[in-house]
């Protein structure tokens, strides 16, 4: 075996040795051999065939032994020169575990440690192989086959070898070895078959010569292994990024549409109209924009979680498009509750104004009826020229009539002004009708002054014949004196009992209910005033017939007759239940809202401080942090499904305001909270839980990456807490100061603590704030206590695959690398310029350092 060792060497070298106790004695192929296997040069060796010559030439090369840390223990040049085979063999075995073993590292273990576990990893994943030493374990022979077959699979046929014929398999691998892999035959099968207990030593020369043989093999494993984490790493962020872009893309589209949505302040014509845009923006904050508060709280969550990997991984802040900061989806979201905020209040004003609108057109078109009613044919008889052909007793009875008209349009005067003020006020309101309305109120007017021109003229006539005529009837007249008053009061009472009115509180109805209790304590009086009049009629008639007196049918002085009377008397008596009820209908509505908002305000008074309780909870467990961040995180996670599962009481109240709103109730004196305000909370609260619960999970990935033990995470949070001074999640400088001479560091007020610091709040405040984060915090000391990967690795890696050239090819990626990973290599390195290039050369080193600075990968 340490014949074949020795010649698989000086064969570089273009000699051989036969005898190994023989050839080495006059130490020239000795220090042959130690140069070719050490890549050194020895001391030029002495030509002369005397012993003295022989044993200097074999001092020099035990000197060169001892040269490389090896204790020779009584091997001495006399015995090798003698042809002592046993000092011979040791020294060559010193030779073999000095040059061919100790080098040998696998996981923290070296020499035969180190080469049994990389066989014992090299051949874990084959049958009836279990490498536990370096004797009995390779008896069979699968071990060696193994070997070969984990490196060179082409070579052999593992599955056709059989453990019951050891001497095949061992012949199959030395075979293959010599033929294949320039391992010379070192051991012969039938002894190690035929032997209890292999020789451990030769066993373990000709295993190093695998390890040697496969090495190569090893680092490009290594080497790609390293790549292929950089570039997941990369890929990885690459997806995040572009979930980002859209998000954020989709979200601010969103905004832009739905603002100048909720900045259209046009008002409409009808309630109708604008109670379906109310209904429309109790739909858009019911509906769509909850999911959009998610969305906004998700995309943070993803930037936060984004740029906490890039700086773990060592690359550079990922930095959005133009315009899709989270800066400029905060500067959006802004503008956006900026237009929402008063626009309910707005269509709840423009509801009121529009109630208010109608209410006063339907007023006004009342007492236009009414009062056109009433001028119906009065221009033709105060134009009639009657009193020319009549007797005295018919002048007489004109006179008394017009007196009594005259007495009637005074009455008129205070429902013609009414009208009047009543289109004022709808033009005042812009009232969409108002034209229609204007037109209505002129006529009017112009027919009250021609009116009123009509009867001064009609006047001065009649009194120009007055001397010739007689006195009028008294009771007649005292009949159209009281009828006339009488029956404007019934008709300004119909009028009155007819108005339409509005209230929003039971006190303003139970004022309405009071004051018609009132006007019905007046009926007896008016009953007694009725019966009066009639009276007066009664004995008119009783006394032209008692002196024979023709009367015309009618009373001469007013149209008013007891029909008449009676008929209105009866209308009035008609419209006082159907007033009782309408009252006791607005009534019991007045209750019910009453009922509603005391329903409301109860709800909202138990949700409101719940929210406010939650609020200042979130606050002090994301200062006190207590147990490990698993712990927290799964405390904040329940302590989020716990708000979660109190979403029922918020629907439970949505649906009362909606309630509240369907029937225009417009205050609430039971409670000073708003839907508003709840709906805000809400949503602070599920934010705050939501951004708590993220920045534990990236103080885990944090802790994670940078491999910090539960025990310095809780240490940093302790020292972060203990200078925390008034709890708001972030130091000031001089806090900061405070925490870092707590933990060790020299940045005390000399010249160069000052430096030191300084440059400690360049990495943990970038942006100058003046405030240090826990997150940035964190970061920091881990990187103060850890390592991550560099661009010089990355570039280091790329050169074991390159073969230590300058430049890769794409068949050496694809070789080395998964295809996905290959082909993304090949995608974005660009071509090699070097004067060493060859065609398709691509440059690694750009590509490597590309990964971590400023590029678009």
């Amino acid at each position: 075996t340490f014949t074949a060792w020795c010649n698989s060497h000086l064969r570089k070298a273009g000699t051989q040795i036969e005898n190994i106790d023989e050839d080495f004695r006059d130490g020239l192929k000795l220090m042959l051999l130690l140069e070719v296997i050490s890549g050194e040069r020895l001391p030029k060796p002495e030509r002369g065939k005397m012993r003295v010559h022989k044993i200097n030439n074999v001092n020099k090369a035990l000197d060169f032994i001892a040269s490389k840390g090896v204790k020779l223990v009584s091997i001495g040049a006399e015995e090798i020169v003698d042809g002592n085979a046993k000092m011979t063999l040791g020294m060559i075995w010193t030779i073999i575990l000095r040059f061919a073993i100790q080098d040998i590292s696998v996981e923290e273990t070296s020499a035969k440690e180190g080469l049994l576990l990389w066989c014992q990893r090299k051949t874990a994943p084959y049958k009836n192989v279990n490498v536990q030493n370096f004797h009995i374990s390779w008896k069979d022979g699968l071990a060696f086959n193994a070997l070969i077959h984990r490196h060179r699979p082409e070579l052999i046929e593992y599955d056709k070898l059989r453990k019951d014929d050891p001497v095949t398999n061992l012949n199959n691998a030395f075979e293959v070895a010599e033929k294949y892999l320039d391992i010379p035959k070192m051991l012969d099968a039938e002894d190690i078959v035929n032997t209890a207990r292999p020789d451990e030593k030769a066993i373990m020369t000709y295993v190093s010569s695998f390890y040697h043989a496969f090495s190569g093999a090893q680092k490009a494993e290594t080497a790609a292994n390293r790549i292929c984490k950089v570039l997941a790493v990369n890929q990885e962020n690459e997806h995040l990024m572009e979930d980002y872009e859209k998000l954020a893309s989709d979200l601010l589209e969103w905004i832009r549409r739905t603002i100048p949505w909720l900045e259209d302040r046009v008002p409409q014509k009808t309630i109708q109209e604008m109670q379906q845009k109310l209904e429309d923006f109790r739909d858009y904050r019911r509906v769509h924009k909850p999911p959009k508060v998610q969305e906004k709280c998700q995309l943070e969550i993803n930037f936060n979680t984004l740029q906490t990997k890039l700086r773990l991984s060592n690359r550079p802040a990922f930095m959005p498009s133009e315009g899709k900061m989270v800066s400029d989806i905060n500067n959006g979201w802004q503008h956006l509750e900026q237009a929402e905020k008063g626009y309910e209040e707005w269509l709840l004003n423009e509801i009121r104004r529009l109630e208010r609108l109608d209410h006063l057109a339907e007023k006004f078109r009342q007492k236009a009826s009414i009062h056109e009613a009433w001028t119906d044919g009065k221009e033709a008889m105060l134009k009639h020229r009657d009193y020319e052909t009549a007797t005295l007793s018919d002048i007489k009875a004109l006179i008394r009539k017009h007196e009594a008209f005259e007495s009637d349009l005074a009455a008129h005067q205070d429902r013609v002004e009414q009208i009047a003020a009543i289109a004022q006020e709808l033009n005042e309101l812009d009232y969409y009708d108002s034209h229609n309305v204007n037109t209505r109120c002129q006529k009017i007017c112009d027919q009250w002054d021609a009116l009123g021109s009509l009867t001064h003229s009609r006047r001065e006539a009649l009194e120009k014949t007055e001397k010739q005529l007689e006195a009028i009837d008294q009771l007649h007249l005292e009949y159209a004196k009281r009828a006339a008053p009488f029956n404007n009061w019934m008709e300004s009472a119909m009028e009155d009992l007819q108005d339409m009115f509005i209230v929003h509180t039971i006190e303003e109805i139970e004022g309405l209910i009071s004051a018609h209790d009132q006007f019905k304590s007046t009926l007896p009086d008016a009953d007694r005033e009725r019966e009066a009049i009639l009276a007066i009629h009664k004995e008119a008639q009783r006394i032209a017939e008692s002196n024979h007196i023709k009367l015309s049918g009618s009373n001469p002085y007013t149209t008013v007759t007891p029909q008449i009377i009676n008929s209105k008397w009866e209308k009035v008596q008609q419209l006082v239940p159907k007033r009782d009820h309408a009252l006791l209908e607005e009534q019991s509505k007045q209750q019910s809202n009453e009922h509603l908002r005391r329903q409301f305000a109860s709800q909202a008074n138990v949700v409101g401080p719940w929210i406010q309780t939650k609020m200042e909870e979130i606050g002090r467990i994301s200062i006190e942090m207590n147990g490990t961040l698993e712990d927290q995180l799964s405390h904040l996670k329940q302590y989020e499904r716990s708000i979660v599962d109190y979403k029922p009481n918020l629907d439970l109240l949505e649906q009362q305001h909606q309630l509240i709103q369907e029937a225009l109730i417009f205050d609430n004196k039971h409670t000073n909270y708003t839907m508003e305000h709840i709906r805000v909370g809400w949503e602070q609260l599920l934010t705050t839980i939501a951004r708590t619960i993220n920045e534990v999970e990236n103080q885990i990935l944090t802790r994670d990456a940078k491999g910090i033990s539960q025990e310095q995470m809780q240490e940093f949070r302790a020292s972060f807490n203990h200078f925390d001074k008034d709890h708001g999640g972030a130091l000031g400088p001089e806090e900061f100061k405070a925490c870092l001479i707590s933990l060790g560091y020299d940045v005390e007020n000399d010249r160069q603590g000052e430096a030191e610091f300084n440059r400690i709040m360049s990495l943990v405040d970038p942006n100058h704030s003046g405030l240090v984060t826990f997150q940035a915090f964190i970061d920091f000391m881990s990187r103060e206590t850890t390592d991550t990967d560099t661009a010089d690795q990355v570039i280091a890696s790329f050169k074991v695959l390159a073969g230590d050239k300058n430049f890769i090819t794409a068949e050496e990626l694809r070789r080395e690398l998964p295809p996905d990973q290959a082909e993304y290599c090949i995608a974005r390195m660009a071509p090699y310029q070097g004067p060493d290039a060859v065609p398709g050369a691509l440059d690694y080193k750009s590509f490597s350092t590309a990964l971590y600075g400023e590029s678009d990968l």
